[in-house]
């Protein structure tokens, strides 16, 4: 590969008066270079890029990019303006240009082009000998860092757009250099007893750090701070940062440069997560447990925030990150010596984005992978299957044999709207089987798991395999991506690999497998499956119901709780009577625990704290609304009678709501939608009887701890005087 920047790629007396003109300068050089293949269609690629966000920075910076089928290689052109030029930056126009062009499907070279060159940009000796560099062969080994900065004459600030009142210095480095050279001639030199701030943090250093601080005795604050927030033992002030922004390029990578220089002049370990679009890395936990404080410059969702709960928390914009790094590190240090801390709401990552444990066996990552799957699918199940219900209230059970609403619609007609409600549910609910194929592989393989997954999802469809059809589809698309991935392929292929070459083979394999090997075998268990619910009757489905009461009600909403839940969703698709009665059963059995408890807490309240006492109101409508994570904060308190008592009211509202031979179209909606229920007086009946079974036995079971702490407390009082008995005679006795 060619080098990214030469200096023909360079112009550093660019006379473009608008971005447009500058883009078609500079492109006329890769043009030229042989770098571009096409002019005109790289610039339109270029000015769609430029439309969705300005490409301008603070600083007086612009950095237009994109990725184009016209690029033969990885490209950035430089201009130096002496106008300037606008590229939509806060602080006005820029007078240093970046050009930068990717091939298509190139992203991993997009964004190391520019996270590299956008940290670059917080170093004022880079940006000021860029200004003041007098040949295009220096600017250019300058850019590659073959030069470095630091040998450039010092910066003319003059140099920047005569439109900017400010000097040309990048946020954030100049406030660095600022603080250094106010800063007392002692606090330059680091302290022999904080050693770790001469170097930059690491997760190792600072877990290291972190132990040799809890061997310490704590000398200080009962927070284990000083005074400044610093904590005890002679360790520097730790931070973790995240840093992010809308196209994840950019500003986040600045905001952790500038972050990451400010710590280093305060003296702070800083260390950054940026959650750009290539993806981010996690932080190590243990350097998250070791830090004093967190900052969040961002501004889009801070993915897995969960992770910095209990911690003192900054959280502010990504442009603070970048203009003023040192404030808020001061503020984060406050907040810790006035021993604030946060707690930063739970994001919904889907399941294999959270921390895993190393050790895992392949059966907990399988859970991990069919979970994925099912919590992506769920929203598709409750739309679809709600609206469904609607119509069939409305319009009645044969309303799913109308003509197409886009034919024949009659506004004033209560038919075409239950029709139109039917039809739009029934859409949604032809997702089911892709979505939960196309997110099992996500679970397996991230991103490049999808296209594959989704295809495999819609020939389990087609072939009528079904939901089984479509987990085994899942699992054979992500472990066919995964297969691909750790094959090692040339450089100049990678760029192709996510977009090209990864989703052709694997949907290639994946329709193979799913058309002539395992579909037919699949598609005919899915069918005897079918059948053999079609003809459940007596005995048969009572332990069915009896199994599925327990599997709802064993974890709460855990994965045994949506394994049953999925089974019973996956008979909706080709629905019988017997499925109906499944989902019927199912849907019966999760909505007895936290109706449990909260009749429980009505009833005994003394039995439980006072908060309990005030979940047990809200249990009422959780339950009600078929949530059967409402049991889950008394579960948590008490498991080995909350569980055990849930579990036994699931399984006789099972099995009743089977014997009664209830039936139940709609997925989810609880108490709501108990007229679309077959045999409806019947299953209220089921209900009350599983929640009845439950609130006694939790009652009995806490009525029995309390009268056992009761018993045991005066006993435990005697004993404790008899030893101060004993010890007034041993003197006697002596």
């Amino acid at each position: 590969m060619s080098e990214l920047i030469t200096a023909d790629l360079v112009d550093l007396d660019l006379s473009a008066d608008t971005k447009e003109a500058a883009a078609r300068s500079l492109a006329e050089r890769m043009v030229a270079a042989g770098r571009v293949t096409d002019l005109e269609g790289f610039l339109a690629d270029v000015a769609a890029r430029e439309a969705q966000m300005p490409t301008g920075l603070d600083g007086g910076i612009g950095i237009p990019h994109c990725r184009s089928a016209h690029v033969t290689e990885p490209t950035l052109a430089f201009g130096r303006s002496a106008a300037g030029i606008d590229f939509g930056a806060a602080d006005g126009p820029a007078d240093l240009i970046f050009l930068i062009a990717a091939p298509a499907g190139g992203d991993a070279d997009h964004l190391s082009i520019l996270s590299t060159l956008a940290r670059h940009l917080m170093d004022e000796e880079f940006t000021g000998a860029l200004r003041s560099a007098d040949a295009p062969e220096r600017a250019a080994a300058l850019v590659r860092g073959d030069e470095p900065a630091a040998e450039a004459p010092a910066a003319d600030k003059s140099a920047k757009a005569p439109a900017a009142d400010e000097p040309a210095e990048a946020p954030g480095a100049g406030e660095a250099a600022a603080a250094a050279e106010t800063a007392e001639p002692a606090a330059t030199e680091p302290a022999p007893a904080e050693p770790a701030t001469t170097k930059p943090a690491t997760a190792e250093s600072v877990a290291d750090d972190a132990a040799t601080d809890d061997a310490a005795t704590d000398t200080t604050g009962s927070d284990g701070t000083g005074s400044d927030g610093t904590p005890s033992g002679g360790a520097p002030f730790r931070i973790v940062a995240v840093t992010s922004c809308p196209t994840g390029i950019a500003h986040t990578y600045m905001a952790a440069e500038s972050l990451t220089k400010a710590g280093e002049t305060a003296g702070v370990e800083l260390v950054v997560e940026t959650q750009g679009s290539a993806g981010f890395t996690r932080l190590d936990p243990a350097v998250i447990a070791a830090a004093d404080g967190v900052i969040f410059a961002h501004d889009v969702e801070v993915r897995d925030r969960d992770r910095f709960a209990g911690k003192p928390v900054v959280d502010v914009g990504v442009k603070a990150g970048i203009n003023r790094p040192a404030e808020l590190i001061a503020e984060v240090r406050e907040k810790a010596a006035r021993g604030e801390v946060g707690a930063p709401a739970a994001s919904p990552d889907a399941p294999m984005d959270r921390d895993a444990d190393e050790r895992d066996g392949f059966g907990t990552r399988l859970r991990k992978w069919l979970m994925t799957g099912v919590s992506y699918m769920v929203p598709f199940v409750a739309a679809g299957g709600l609206l469904m219900a609607l119509a069939f209230a409305i319009g009645g059970y044969e309303i799913n044999k109308a003509p197409s609403v886009a034919e024949h619609f009659v506004w004033t007609e209560t038919g075409s709207w239950a029709a139109l409600l039917f039809q739009i549910g029934n859409v949604a609910f032809t997702f089911l089987v892709p979505v939960l194929a196309g997110f099992i592989a996500y679970g397996m393989a991230d991103r490049p798991g999808l296209v594959p997954g989704f295809v495999g999802g819609s020939i389990a469809l087609t072939i009528n395999a079904g939901f089984l059809g479509g987990l085994i589809a899942g699992l054979l698309a992500g472990a066919v991506v995964m297969a691909i991935q750790r094959v090692k392929v040339p450089a100049p292929l990678r760029g192709i690999m996510p977009v090209v070459v990864i989703p052709l083979i694997s949907s290639a394999v994946v329709g193979f497998l799913m058309f002539l090997v395992v579909g037919k075998p699949i598609a005919s268990l899915q069918k005897a499956l079918t059948d053999w619910l079609s003809g459940l009757t007596g005995a048969n489905a009572i332990i069915l119901g009896v199994i599925l009461g327990l599997m709802m009600c064993f974890d709460l909403g855990g994965p045994l709780n949506k394994v049953a839940y999925a089974f019973a969703v996956g008979g909706l698709a080709n629905p019988n009577d017997g499925s109906l009665k499944v989902m019927a059963a199912a849907m019966a059995a999760g909505m007895v625990p936290p109706l449990a408890m909260a009749l429980a807490t009505t009833v005994r309240g003394k039995l439980f704290t006072k908060a309990e006492r005030e979940n047990g109101k809200a249990a009422w409508v959780l339950g009600a609304s078929f949530i059967t994570e409402g049991a889950i904060p008394f579960a948590a308190g008490d498991p080995l009678r909350v569980i055990p008592a849930s579990m036994a009211g699931g399984a006789v509202t099972g099995a009743l709501s089977m014997a009664f031979g209830c039936t139940l179209r709609a997925p989810h909606g609880g108490v709501f939608v108990v007229p679309l229920i077959g045999q409806p007086l019947l299953y209220l009946v089921a209900i009350a009887a599983g929640v009845a079974v439950s609130t006694v036995l939790v009652v009995v079971l806490k009525g029995l701890r309390k009268t056992g702490t009761e018993a045991v407390a005066p006993a435990a009082a005697e004993g404790a005087e008899q030893p101060a008995a004993e010890s007034r005679k041993e003197p006697v006795a002596a």
